[in-house]
């Protein structure tokens, strides 16, 4: 069921990630408003004194009048963020799939799962900021925008350095700086990059996300971040050329490809290296013929947030063990 619900929440992902941009409803006509000299002196002011003004994903505008101090996160993703620029502390509440780091169990919940979030439980904690991610539609943003909250929709990054932009943007909505934060991940990408350029020869892999029908499970396609952080890792995705960020693969379509490494996202549900060498009709696999089975904790896969670079050293370590012992 778990397995279910990861998927599920995949796909809601790429629906809300696909989904066409807010129009503003039609209005009837109404006569020009005219603004006295006073109250547009008076909005200026209040202009000025607001601590911060910016665009979010949706290209509507934010405006905080000071750091906000009462957060509330819709995604695991945006949870570990806010932790990792230092405003756990002002975080309270929190989507059911927060679980990381292990302090985030002990702030509340506002649901989230099967993408059905407690609308009373988040107002009822009376934040002065929600963010929301791409895991999140933009019809449930509007809903707590009428109810008064101020909402930010963080877009997902399609490439790591689109991912620091992410972190600045919510560490100036919490008031941190994240300067030091942002070096020491650009520094360990860059010498992933560095080892990774020379090498030419690039293993085929095979990324499992869920394997409930062995026949079909499913994987990582173009426009998603395994695609993504398996090329940068120095490796070659064969559902790369998929018409789908999250396709099944036929068990025919991942024989003919021949992978050379297979990875175990599911790993957390269970999913065993020696269970895949039992499989029926896996066996011609080269990777499975070669014992190339590893797990790997797809929470630094799916997650599009600073954990991502650990992603990266991790695969990266995988598929090219002699260059990252």
């Amino acid at each position: 069921m778990f397995r279910k619900t990861l998927i599920l929440t995949l796909l809601i992902a790429l629906l809300a990630a696909c989904a066409p941009a807010q129009t503003a409803p039609e209005v009837d006509s109404a006569p020009t408003e005219v603004v006295s000299a006073e109250a547009a002196s008076t909005e200026a002011a209040s202009e000025a004194d607001a601590y911060l003004v910016t665009s979010d994903g949706l290209g509507r505008e934010v405006t905080l009048a000071e750091p906000a101090q009462r957060v509330v996160s819709l995604a695991p993703s945006i949870t570990e963020i806010l932790f990792a620029v230092g405003a756990g502390d002002q975080v309270v509440g929190r989507d059911e799939f927060s679980d990381y780091p292990a302090e985030a169990a002990s702030i509340d919940s506002v649901g989230g799962s099967m993408g059905e979030y407690s609308v009373e439980a988040i107002v009822a904690l009376e934040p002065n900021l929600v963010l929301a991610a791409e895991i999140n539609t933009p019809e449930l943003v509007n809903q707590l925008e009428d109810l008064g909250l101020t909402v930010f929709y963080v877009n997902n990054p399609t490439t790591i350095e689109e991912m620091y932009g992410s972190l600045e943007n919510v560490a100036a909505l919490t008031g941190h700086d994240v300067t030091e934060l942002i070096d020491s991940l650009k520094d360990r990408v860059a010498a992933v990059d560095e080892k990774i350029a020379p090498i030419s020869a690039r293993p085929s892999v095979f990324y499992e996300i869920d394997a409930s029908d062995p026949t079909k499970p499913w994987t990582y396609g173009p426009n998603s971040f395994g695609n993504l952080l398996i090329e940068r890792a120095g490796g070659f995705n064969i559902a790369s050329d998929a018409t789908d960020p999250y396709p099944q693969l036929s068990l025919e379509q991942i024989v003919v490809a021949n992978p050379s490494i297979i990875l175990l996202g599911d790993s957390m549900w269970g999913v065993t290296p020696n269970s895949v060498l039992t499989r029926e009709g896996w066996e011609t696999i080269a990777a499975v013929q070669n014992n190339q089975i590893f797990p790997i904790d797809d929470n630094l896969i799916s997650r599009p947030g600073p954990r991502l670079v650990d992603g990266l050293e991790a695969l990266a370590k995988i598929l090219h063990p002699g260059v990252f012992p």
